[in-house]
């Protein structure tokens, strides 16, 4: 998640899920952990937030759903048109670790977790690649 608060720097607040094929392990990301990720981001921020996010299908299910109106006092959500990654700026941060381990000859896939997780790091200390990735989007953010 890219987020900006007026008056402070931009962040960047992340979860990564390695998978390894066992046996009845999620493949990705499910709704609890998209619901985890906003309340840390809402911890972190120290107030309400405003999600602008993708129409994935699994931001729109109906436990997803249940838990936006469930915290409806501190939680607004947008979504982004369908098909729209000039909008959003996880695509240039997705970009920025891309370019970094674009030539990465990794034995395993331990290797490119920690790679990725590395690169994210570097960026969550660096706001102004946040700042740089949300100003490509066009959006205005007003203090």
């Amino acid at each position: 998640m890219t987020c900006c608060k007026p008056g402070e720097r931009s962040r960047l607040i992340y979860s990564i899920r390695e998978y390894r094929g066992r046996k009845d392990e999620p493949k990705g990301f499910g709704w609890r952990d998209f619901r985890d990720l906003i309340v840390r981001a809402r911890i972190q921020l120290g107030g309400p937030i405003v999600l602008v996010r993708e129409n994935l299908r699994l931001h729109l299910t109906a436990d997803m759903r249940a838990s936006i109106e469930t915290n409806a006092e501190w939680l607004t959500v947008f979504h982004l048109p369908t098909y729209a990654p000039d909008l959003n700026p996880q695509e240039g941060i997705w970009s920025l670790v891309k370019r970094e381990i674009g030539n990465l000859a990794a034995g395993d896939l331990t290797q490119i977790t920690r790679a990725v997780k590395r690169r994210l790091k570097r960026i969550q200390y660096r706001p102004e690649l946040v700042d740089g990735c949300l100003a490509t989007t066009g959006l205005h953010l007003e203090d």
